[in-house]
């Protein structure tokens, strides 16, 4: 005999469902930095008695101040009716005025591009760091030779150093991505109201300048309704995430016993409950696992706004979570990335050794061919006609003799043993921008004259 169950009783209120402080909170310093500027634009056009004025920003400052020791904010729907709540319990009726020539809408969304500023600022600092990280070891590792890889299969050697300056030539361009997209998020929206501009004589020139705005949003529907500056700076991010996240992924692989190319600092190893002998790259694990978050912020962010109608919509409060999530992702992925980078330890002769795999001389050999006139189309045919006589006989390049070369082509001499040495391949390919010595060189001096401020 079956029973059901009770109906679950609702535990969530409709006020509940529509509250924010457990968020937003985090706006709290913005939207106080923002409300003084605001008050004193009120005060200086006579919108509101200075002396009221005065008395407000006064209590801004003081409750700033506790908060940011600690005190909770009133419990409200959110900090923005929060923060009010605290003003008129610190000045009185005063508090009433702060409130005008804006609407939640405008004040809402000019403390979230202050807070969006901030972060950029931030997350680009760090990012410039990690640069420098990678090209200290660059400088560190510049005469070590690897494998150069594609499909995760031997190509060609390169110098360790031309490898990490790949990473600080990604970790660069986030920088320049995060640079552009602060234009966007720099231009202020209060004064917009709830969506049609206010009649009252504000100066929203006074306020841009004094928030360091670089000018204001033109259309006031767009002021309140836009969050592509939101998107713009997660899709940076998310790309950040994808850079930190290859890292991660070559941690994994290179730290592994059977490349042995790297050995992670033990603060980015864990050990087995079980296996004593472990020592896990667990860090560089969550890193590629954090990289999702920071992928499903842009989602959520790009879904949010795809079907609202203009102007604003509550739809909106949802911003938020996806923003601050991925703005703490990424920062505490690069603070533990950044110390990754400056402590690792290549392991040259490990690195050298992999060298001997994959016959990865074969381009240079096909190379020298067409030097000495062979179509390269041809050349690559001989070459690997060459390779595949060595794997049959369980041999490397190396190891033909000057005869066995010859039946493959007449071009062939003496000089081919002088084409497989990996410092020589490395050295000749001084194209811009390629491996060889001189060129990893010019690159680092590059870097460090957009990074000398940070290194």
């Amino acid at each position: 005999m079956s029973s059901m169950k009770n109906p679950a009783v609702p535990t969530t209120t409709p006020a509940e469902f529509v509250a924010s402080l457990g968020f937003d909170r985090r706006l709290a310093p913005y939207d106080i930095q923002a409300s003084m500027v605001h008050v004193e634009m009120l005060g200086r056009k006579k919108i509101i008695p200075s002396t009221d004025a005065r008395k407000i920003i006064r209590g801004l400052e003081r409750i700033g101040s506790r908060w940011a020791k600690g005190e909770k904010p009133p419990r409200e729907e959110d900090i923005h009716f929060a923060l009010e709540k605290a003003l008129f319990k610190e000045i009185g009726p005063a508090a009433g005025r702060m409130h005008t020539a804006r609407s939640r809408n405008d004040q809402v969304v000019t403390a979230f591009r202050l807070y969006v500023r901030h972060h950029i600022d931030e997350i680009s600092g760090r990012l410039a760091r990690l640069a420098g990280a990678f090209l200290r070891q660059a400088e560190r590792n510049s005469s070590v030779v690897m494998p150069g890889y594609t499909h995760l299969q031997p190509g060609q050697p390169v110098l360790a150093g031309h490898h990490l300056l790949a990473y600080a030539w990604m970790f660069q361009r986030d920088r320049e991505r995060l640079a552009d997209a602060r234009k966007r998020v720099n231009v202020l929206p209060l004064g917009a109201a709830a969506l049609a501009g206010t009649t009252f004589p504000i100066d929203r020139g006074f306020v841009a300048k004094e928030l360091g705005f670089d000018g204001v949003v033109e259309n006031s529907i767009d002021a309140v309704s836009d969050r592509d500056f939101l998107v713009e700076t997660l899709s940076a991010l998310a790309l950040v995430m994808a850079h930190v996240s290859r890292f991660g992924e070559e941690m994994v692989i290179w730290s592994n016993p059977l490349f042995g190319f790297v050995r992670l600092a033990d603060p980015f190893v864990t050990g087995s409950s079980i296996m004593p002998q472990k020592r896990n790259p667990d860090m560089a694990e969550l890193l590629r696992g954090k990289t999702g978050r920071v992928f499903g912020a842009l989602t959520s962010m790009l879904t949010t706004i795809k079907a609202q109608t203009l102007a604003y919509n509550r739809d909106l409060q949802e911003d938020k979570p996806p923003m601050f999530d991925a703005v703490e992702t990424v920062e505490a992925s690069l603070d533990v990335t950044i110390p990754m980078v400056e402590t690792m330890a290549l392991n040259a002769d490990r690195l050298r050794e992999a060298c001997r795999l994959g016959f990865i001389l074969a381009t240079d050999v096909a190379d020298a061919l067409v030097r000495r006139g062979m179509p390269f189309r041809q050349a690559h045919g001989v070459v690997a006609a060459a390779v595949k006589e060595c794997l049959s006989s369980g041999r490397a390049l190396e190891d033909l003799s000057v005869e066995e070369w010859r039946r493959h082509s007449p071009l062939f001499g003496a000089w081919v043993k002088d084409v497989l040495f990996l410092d020589r391949a490395v050295a000749g390919r001084r194209s811009r921008g390629g491996t060889a010595p001189s060129e990893v060189r010019r690159q680092i001096a590059v870097l460090k004259k957009s990074l000398r401020s940070f290194l």
